[in-house]
């Protein structure tokens, strides 16, 4: 009897797990995620967003959760299926920047953006310091300003935090971090 196939979402799920642990943390992108996944403290939701209202909606009930839940730090929404065009995203990331605004949740939540094709305002598409946001599926990282502050407040030079994963991203290369990137989405972990 053979094992039951994972729907895509789970599939999706199960690749952005692996991208957070084999890349953000093992090669420490985030210097603070290491203690969130020790800690089981990171909540991973797949959500369709090919209808926005929904996904927004999805959005909305995350931000509830967390205010109810204090044992989940952070929550990374992935957006799948739906959004895959880069453009499509970036659209999307504003509604829901904005709707945080209008929902009176600016000060206590943040976005964080990841995408496959991440490609920073007047960056090169193959520069590989676009890794540092590229992700096998489109998403969202739904933070607690609060956690993010405290875990800062402790961390030497928190602004040098993006020149160093620049640098790092630079040195591996584009081209195996395209490979490793495409190994986590094609289910090879």
């Amino acid at each position: 009897m053979s094992a039951p196939t994972e729907s895509p979402q789970d599939q999706a799920l199960a690749a952005t797990r692996a991208w957070v642990e084999t890349f953000v943390v093992a090669r420490n992108v985030c210097p603070f995620a290491g203690r969130e996944v020790a800690r089981d403290s990171i909540r991973y939701v797949a959500v369709d967003a090919r209808e926005w209202e929904g996904a927004l909606l999805a959005l909305v009930a995350e931000c509830e959760r967390l205010d109810a839940t204090p044992a989940i730090e952070t929550t990374l929404l992935v957006l799948t299926p739906g959004l895959e065009a880069f453009d499509d995203y970036l659209d999307f990331l504003a509604v829901a920047e904005a709707l945080l605004a209008d929902q009176g949740l600016e000060g206590t939540y943040q976005l964080a953006s990841f995408h496959p094709d991440y490609c920073f305002e007047g960056a090169e598409e193959e520069d590989a310091a676009n890794f540092t946001n590229r992700s096998p599926f489109p998403m969202l990282h739904l933070l607690r300003e609060a956690g993010l502050e405290r875990a800062l407040a402790h961390y030497p030079d928190p602004a040098a935090i993006p020149e160093r994963n620049v640098a790092a991203m630079r040195a591996l290369g584009q081209e195996a971090l395209a490979r490793a990137l495409a190994a986590l989405r094609d289910g090879k972990r």
